[in-house]
């Protein structure tokens, strides 16, 4: 048997980074993660190649003291911690101290940095884990960190990394999510020589989703502020419209760190569950902050994996929180026949007067200017403003009570009818018309209520399939199918929680046979099955007779309806709560609904209209397709151009 030895430092670092630097993204994310923890305001990223070949993170943070700069390369070296107990409460984004070890075992590493109090600051070059030099230099105060030919030393690995392109993208998107993490925090991000994003750092969640997201987003957001036993949930929800078919547009941070939590994740969609159709998930930011002690973020090198404390108490606190602000929300989508100019928002807006690169200030000015000048006029006019053409300006500054707008030499100022003049860079900005300015009012007064029932005039039926229905100034489209589904499923699951469910009897009884794993999963969720009205005896070996089910399932494939509920709950498992029970019987109840392409009677109609206001949410079919959409009669009279 061969020799046990210990490995070479040289190896032991590699296999470390092996861990901790995956590919190019990974270095960005533990150099950031180090800037923001050094008290940076402002964080340039630039990369070429995807960042295989390049990559620069400076800051202007508090730098590192000239005699631990080697230390900073060490493994294991941190200023974050000092003992295991403070694994407990981390605050930090960082605290293993390998990140900057990790990198310099497998690449060319240069670091300038310099602390205010200091008249020089520090250079230091290694590669491949080893010093090649060390000089003072005059740099700026904060940090630089150049990476260069990441892998250089271990071709297997940089042989396996994807295209540039495609390693950039993963940087793109890092980058964004840092942004996000702290809206504080001027970001600004560089590819191949190009500046693809940068936020402010004035603290305005808002404005970082509209530089990231576009404008389209900021006018559908829902604010969360919700706290419970040590939890807090900041940030906003995206409308139910917002929505997408994986999970790229979920955003969640806690106590400051970006995380992909899949608890995080199934407990924000529970509270969208009524809202959305299966396989939809919705566009969210939120932050979380908690007891860092009921937090657990030592589960991997790259702390985006977490546990946390009494996360079943947290679960319902979050998914309700989410579920009770939907529902205090109008939910009939209003169609859009022309785009909309949007509505001033009067909060400050001011950027802040940041330099993101302190070595290349210059190259930033002209976008800068010119990208706050976008996202302040389309604040102002609406996205008709951001084009560069000069009648449509007018046009919506005349509307708006400002006679022009001059951009020139990098400076934008408003003029308007009273003669006030404001710099938009440098002030809040405030339009006179009070007609115009009003605080974002993302849904109107919820309209299906009791009280309201008497001012729903039926109009008619169109298609076999859709009801007209005229409400005071708007014009209501209905689905008969979505609206009867909801009801009858609404009816099943009030009388499930009442205990008011009737079964009807089978006769003969239905006979299945059981597998084993059917059997044990049959057996636990017994309660839930004997709730909702299935009745159930043994039947020899592996087999059972069904004597009874749901009076509303009743002559609909009984057999394959019951099978199909065992394979998911077999598949998935459902934890202790009928939930995959539920949305077996949703599918159920769509099958015994009035169908498209019926004719109804207006009595019929009405009678269905009068039972959709009965419901805590009828706006969505228990898949989440919308049940009622609507068109204002302004838009109606902007498509006959009877206003523009």
């Amino acid at each position: 048997m061969s020799k046990i030895q210990l490995l070479d430092s040289a190896t032991i670092d590699k296999i470390a980074a092996g861990e901790v630097v995956e590919r190019p993204s990974s270095v960005v994310k533990e150099l950031v993660e180090n800037a923001i923890d050094a008290g940076a305001t402002v964080v340039t990223v630039e990369i070429k190649d995807g960042g295989i070949s390049f990559i620069r993170v400076t800051d202007n943070g508090k730098g590192i003291p000239a005699e631990q700069v080697r230390d900073a390369f060490l493994r294991h070296a941190t200023s974050k911690i000092r003992t295991s107990e403070d694994l407990n409460k981390i605050q930090s984004l960082g605290f293993r101290g390998e990140a900057l070890s990790s990198i310099a075992a497998v690449a060319q590493v240069e670091m300038m940095t310099k602390q205010k109090e200091s008249l020089m600051g520090v250079q230091v070059c290694m590669e491949g884990g080893r010093e090649i030099s060390y000089s003072q230099v005059g740099v700026p105060d904060g940090t630089t960190i150049l990476v260069k030919n990441l892998f250089f030393n271990t071709p297997a690995r940089r042989k396996f990394l994807k295209t540039p392109a495609t390693e950039g993208s993963y940087i793109a998107d890092l980058c964004e999510h840092l942004a996000m993490s702290k809206p504080e925090v001027a970001f600004r991000f560089i590819a191949n020589n190009q500046v693809k994003f940068h936020t402010s750092g004035n603290g305005e969640l808002r404005e970082i989703v509209y530089r990231i997201f576009g404008k389209d987003f900021i006018r559908q957001l829902i604010p969360v502020d919700a706290e419970w036993n040590g939890l807090s949930i900041k940030g906003y929800l995206g409308k139910p419209t917002l929505n997408r078919s994986n999970r790229n547009f979920e955003n969640y941070f806690i106590n400051g760190r970006y995380v992909k939590s899949n608890f995080l994740y199934k407990a924000v969609e529970e509270g969208y569950k009524q809202y959305l159709m299966q396989h939809k998930f919705p566009f969210a930011v939120l932050y979380f902050t908690m007891d860092t002690e009921k937090v657990d973020v030592n589960v991997h090198p790259t702390k985006m994996d977490i546990r946390i404390t009494d996360s079943q108490c947290y679960f319902e606190f979050i998914s309700n929180t989410i579920s009770n602000i939907l529902k205090n929300q109008e939910m009939i989508p209003e169609m859009e026949l022309e785009k909309k100019t949007q509505e001033v928002i009067k909060s400050d807006i001011t950027p802040r007067n940041l330099v993101p690169e302190p070595f290349e200030q210059k190259r930033m000015e002209q976008y800068k200017v010119k990208e706050d000048f976008s996202y302040i006029t389309n604040r102002l006019f609406g996205e008709d403003c951001i084009e560069e053409n000069s009648t449509s300006m007018s046009s919506v500054a005349e509307n708006n009570k400002v006679t022009h707008i001059v951009h020139e030499n990098e400076n934008i100022s408003l003029h308007t009818k009273d003669n006030t003049n404001q710099n938009i860079l440098d002030a809040e900005v405030i339009i006179q018309n009070t007609d115009v300015i009003s605080q974002l009012n993302l849904f109107e007064e919820k309209i299906l209520k009791q009280e309201n029932k008497n001012k729903f005039e039926i109009l008619g039926q169109i298609f076999h399939t859709y009801w007209l229905v005229r409400y005071e100034d708007k014009l209501l489209f209905v689905d008969q199918h979505a609206a009867h589904e909801k009801i009858k499923f609404e009816k099943l699951m009030s009388s499930f929680k009442e205990k008011h469910i009737v079964s009807q009897s089978l006769q003969p009884p239905l006979i299945l046979h059981l597998t084993q794993k059917e059997e044990a999963v049959l057996e636990e969720f017994r309660t839930y099955f004997e709730a909702f009205g299935f009745v159930w005896e043994e039947f020899g070996s592996h087999s059972i007779a069904m004597r009874e089910m749901p009076l509303e399932l009743y002559g609909k494939s009984e057999k394959r309806f019951f099978e199909e509920i065992l394979d998911e709950l077999v598949e998935e498992g459902c934890k202790g709560t009928p939930e995959v029970v539920q949305e077996k019987i949703a599918s159920m109840a769509c099958k015994s609904a009035v169908k498209g392409n019926q004719n109804m009677t207006k009595y019929e109609m009405e009678d269905l209209l009068l039972q959709l206001f009965e419901l805590e949410n009828p706006y969505h079919c228990p898949h989440g397709r919308p049940t009622i959409i609507s068109m204002s009669k302004t838009e109606l009279e902007k498509k006959f151009k009877r206003i523009v």
